[in-house]
């Protein structure tokens, strides 16, 4: 740690002590839709929008995504790009879906 000052650094703690908070209660709110008996679609679709929250909540903050540069996010979107092909390959090769 460099020449950060204790107000700045009780800052970045209040900044993760929140962080925490918000992962807590999305955990919390993950746990309560399974327990709503919703249809199986659309749990799924609300516990990824959750968990899609969760993890952008540690990318931009645990990670320090939040205070990187552009190019950054431009190589997570090509990766995630990438990452939705891959999903979809299985279904665009097999006749079965």
């Amino acid at each position: 740690m460099s020449a950060d000052s204790a107000e700045e650094i009780r800052k970045h703690v209040k900044v993760y002590i929140t962080v925490f908070a918000a992962l807590a209660a999305l955990t919390i709110i993950t746990v309560g839709i399974s327990y709503l008996h919703l249809p199986a679609f659309w749990a799924i679709t609300f516990a990824l929008l959750v968990a899609t929250v969760k993890g952008s909540l540690v990318a931009c903050y645990f990670m320090h995504l939040i205070s990187e540069r552009a190019i950054i996010f431009w190589v997570l979107i090509v990766c995630l790009i990438f990452f939705a092909h891959l999903l979809l390959l299985p279904v665009a090769t097999s006749s079965h879906y």
